[in-house]
């Protein structure tokens, strides 16, 4: 198969930057985050990831630091889906803004747990393409915001949201909806996501990548998640220093992190944030 040319505008691109990234550090001698499926999906990707450190020096070091920061998220990401599941072996898994990331394969989760992989129809699409099926495995083509989806799931069982780089581009609006619908939908279960801080939103969420995307959606204490949905209960807040493979970052970057951590307005930059709930009865 020859590589194809991919067309995807403003928040849909952004998924490619991060599939990039997992491939080239999947690459890596003694990778972070060991990925084939993205090595596979680049290979048949035309995408030009450069572009998205155009004009910031040197594209070598700003895309190894970069591909680090994608790795080290979505380990962490693994390593939280992984402890869920062990848990709750009869769990459904709900990927929303899944994108191309492969989390399901890399997890591999017992044929006891139900996975839905969710997001727009052509990126579905693509995904149909080029990652292979396996059972106990769906995927759902729709918005988000549209949340007739939920109604192909089962509710029956725990259920836990994995929103990796996706909530920062809805409205309040819709992760409001988004958060109260899954709630309602399963007894118990717990949300995994990322979050930026207002701040970063208004100030660094324009033109996300070069792509042309924009953050629409932060939070800085995590407490304040209550206002949209009051049963969710927070269980962590992950500092940068926390996550999988911080180590493998420069002696200067890490430096940078935990400079950033005492700082009022940049401490809770981005994070990554847990959730659980039950409903009662």
């Amino acid at each position: 198969m020859t590589p194809e040319k991919i067309h995807f505008t403003k928040e849909k691109e952004t998924m490619l930057m991060t599939l990039n990234g997992r491939a080239l550090q999947s690459q890596w001698k003694h990778p972070i985050l060991r990925d084939p499926w993205a090595e596979e999906a680049m290979r048949h990707i035309d995408y030009d990831i450069s572009k998205q450190y155009r004009g910031v020096g040197s594209w070598s070091m700003w895309n190894k630091i970069g591909c680090t920061i994608i790795a080290t998220r979505a380990a962490t990401f693994d390593l939280l889906t992984n402890r869920y599941l062990a848990d709750h072996p009869d769990a459904i898994v709900l990927h929303v803004g899944c994108g191309m990331d492969s989390r399901v394969f890399r997890v591999d989760p017992p044929a006891s747990v139900q996975w839905f992989d969710v997001d727009y129809p052509d990126v579905i699409d693509l995904r149909r393409q080029l990652f292979p099926k396996r059972d106990a495995y769906h995927v759902i083509g729709a918005p988000l915001s549209d949340l007739r989806w939920l109604d192909e799931v089962p509710r029956d069982r725990p259920g836990l949201l994995i929103a990796e780089g996706v909530l920062h581009y809805l409205s309040e609006t819709d992760v409001k909806a988004l958060l109260g619908a899954v709630v309602a939908h399963f007894p118990t279960g717990q949300m995994l996501f990322d979050i930026c801080n207002p701040w970063i939103v208004k100030r660094a969420g324009s033109n996300v990548g070069g792509t042309g995307a924009t953050y629409k959606w932060g939070l800085d204490d995590p407490q304040d998640i209550k206002q949209l949905e009051p049963k969710l209960e927070l269980l962590k807040e992950f500092r940068s220093h926390e996550l999988v493979a911080f180590s493998r970052f420069p002696l200067w970057v890490r430096a940078l992190f935990r400079i950033q951590e005492v700082h009022l307005t940049l401490r809770r930059m981005e994070r990554i944030i847990v959730y659980q709930y039950e409903n009662a009865g």
